[in-house]
């Protein structure tokens, strides 16, 4: 089976929305839609979710390639245009990426970032918000201030009776995984809170092609050299629920 990193979910349980159902996918930089959850996204578009990404930044402190592909100067315009690539890849809305700088969303207002956050559930209405847990899976600051402020704006909506946003997912990677990709340097999800397996076998080469888009990053991850790359040798992964 091919599967994707899980998630991790707060609030109610999925049920059938009117209309095209909406996720809003909140990350720190171009790419994080792509390694993680490029599957789950891709399949979700395909069966008639509008998904949109957000990212805070546009990956201006990442890598400019192996050997570069950009100078420094031009690379947060690369990473967007990169960005771009791989929503279209995935099947996914256009993409929105703002201004902040990469490497200092720590040093964002917390109130800022949540308000960001709280403009865009108001702009698309989304069922569910999906972003980094937060310890930020790698424990990168930016991943984890993501984190806080989707948190923050998702009880902020439900307290103020917005009972059409569902839920909040978190990225998450089982033990299980990280143990046959390699991946050592991850807060990893015990294998037995594991609750739901989703296959993203026919999506999979939707999801190498979001992967390909990011060429300026491909030395970034050491899925890309893992064995259970291919097609078919992935083991199940699965998105535990808690109320």
């Amino acid at each position: 089976m091919a599967a994707d990193a899980g998630l991790k979910g707060t609030g109610s349980n999925p049920r059938t929305f009117r209309g095209n159902p909406v996720l809003l996918a909140l990350f720190a930089h171009p790419d994080d839609e792509a390694f993680r959850c490029g599957g789950t996204l891709a399949l979700l578009a395909q069966r008639g979710v509008s998904v949109h990404i957000l990212a805070f930044t546009r990956g201006q402190a990442g890598s400019c390639g192996q050997p570069p592909l950009c100078t420094r100067e031009d690379l947060g315009a690369v990473r967007t245009a990169e960005l771009q690539c791989s929503c279209q890849a995935l099947g996914l809305e256009p993409p929105h990426v703002l201004d902040y700088e990469d490497g200092g969303l720590s040093e964002v207002d917390p109130g800022e970032g949540a308000a960001i956050v709280a403009a865009h559930i108001r702009a698309f209405c989304p069922q569910i918000l999906l972003t980094w847990p937060l310890h930020g899976l790698s424990g990168h600051p930016d991943h984890i201030a993501v984190s806080r402020w989707a948190l923050t704006a998702f009880e902020q909506a439900r307290n103020s009776g917005n009972n059409a946003l569902s839920a909040l997912y978190h990225l998450a990677v089982p033990d299980a995984i990280a143990r046959e990709l390699g991946l050592k340097q991850l807060h990893t999800l015990p294998d037995h809170e594991e609750t739901v397996a989703v296959d993203v076998q026919r999506v999979w080469d939707q999801k190498l092609a979001a992967i390909a888009c990011h060429r300026t990053q491909m030395g970034e991850s050491p899925i890309l050299t893992a064995h259970l790359l291919k097609p078919g040798t992935f083991l199940p992964v699965c998105l535990p629920l808690h109320a």
